[in-house]
C-alpha cells in the first residue's frame, strides 16, 4: 500500500497495485468486450474538413476527430464533459475565452456547459481524440443517421 500526505498534514492511504488490478468481479459484466478498428470507421461530418469516428461504450464515448486545413468548430456547449486530447498536428482552441495553440500531447478539460470552439490554420491539420461522458447525444444521432444512410443499418450496428 502507498500512502501520501494529506492536505490536513495527516498520510492516507491511496491504494495498491494488487487491489487496482483486481479480478475479483464485485458486479455482474454489463456485456461483453469487444475491438475496434478506427481506421476501418468511415469518418461523419457536422461540417466540412471536420471528420469523426465515434467509438460507443456503455457509459463513456471516445470520438478520433480529425481537422483538415481550415476545419472549425463553431462555439458550443454541451451537457456532457469532455476531455479533449491532441495526438498529431496542432489546432487553435477556445476554452471559454482561454485561446491557445494546442499541440501534440496536450490536453483540454472542459465541464457540462463550458463554451468551447477550436479551428486549423489554412495550413495546418490536427488529429485529436474526444472523451465523452456520458456519451454525446447530437453525434450518436449523426453516427447513427450516417450509418443507415450509407449502409441501410439502424443504431445497434453503430459501434
Amino acid at each position: 500500500m502507498t500512502n501520501a500526505v494529506s492536505p490536513a498534514g495527516g498520510t492516507e492511504s491511496i491504494g495498491d497495485a494488487e487491489s487496482h488490478f483486481t479480478a475479483e468481479a464485485l458486479g455482474e459484466p454489463a456485456g461483453p468486450g469487444r475491438y475496434v478498428n478506427v481506421d476501418a470507421l468511415s469518418p461523419v461530418e457536422f461540417v466540412p474538413g471536420l471528420g469523426f469516428r465515434p467509438v460507443l461504450g456503455q457509459r463513456v464515448m471516445t470520438n478520433f476527430v480529425s481537422y483538415g486545413p481550415g476545419a472549425v468548430a463553431p462555439r458550443h456547449v454541451h451537457e456532457e464533459e469532455q476531455i479533449v486530447i491532441v495526438v498529431d498536428g496542432e489546432l487553435v482552441f477556445d476554452l471559454d475565452g482561454d485561446v491557445r495553440t494546442m499541440r501534440k500531447g496536450d490536453v483540454a478539460v472542459i465541464p457540462a456547459w463550458v463554451p468551447h470552439s477550436a479551428w486549423t490554420t489554412d495550413e495546418s491539420y490536427c488529429e485529436q481524440i474526444d472523451v465523452f461522458c456520458p456519451p454525446r447525444q447530437s453525434l450518436l444521432k449523426l453516427a447513427e443517421s450516417h450509418a443507415a444512410a450509407e449502409h441501410g443499418v439502424d443504431r445497434a450496428d453503430v459501434v
